[in-house]
């Protein structure tokens, strides 16, 4: 995005009182439900510091009520075991309620792109397709 001269990579962030940027997540991710703007990085922040959970994404889905509502897909740690309800407990002790996921999956693996990133898209494009709008 280009805007008066400026190009910026799509990173939403804000300055504190002293002046110190604090980048919150890409604008791409961002989950916008009932008017709320959420992160997924903070979510997913959360969940990689649950024992049973190796790696994690956290993407919008649609909602008929809110516009999008909160899915996590999680990967387990080898051996361990972990189910939904747990894991939305373990949340709730660190995030706001409007903040936990209304459904976790969970998946033997991620996609990965190349370079070894989660491929957010491959996982959020089943819940969209035949949709005519996209928040």
């Amino acid at each position: 995005m280009e805007k008066q001269g400026l190009i910026t990579p799509g990173d939403v962030g804000y300055f504190d009182t002293d002046g110190f940027l604090y980048l919150c997540d890409r604008k791409n991710d961002m989950i916008i439900s009932g008017g709320v703007n959420i992160y997924p990085a903070e979510i997913e922040a959360e969940l990689h510091k649950l024992p049973e959970v190796a790696d994690c994404a956290v993407f919008g889905v649609p909602d008929e009520e809110f516009g999008e509502s909160i899915h996590a897909v999680v990967q387990t740690q080898p051996g361990a075991t972990a189910d939904e309800a747990a894991l939305k407990a373990a949340l709730r002790e660190s995030l706001a309620g409007y903040k936990i996921p209304r459904r976790i999956d969970f998946a033997a693996d991620l996609p990965r792109e190349d370079s070894g990133k989660i491929f957010k898209r491959k996982l959020r494009e089943p819940f969209w397709v035949g949709r005519a709008t996209r928040i």
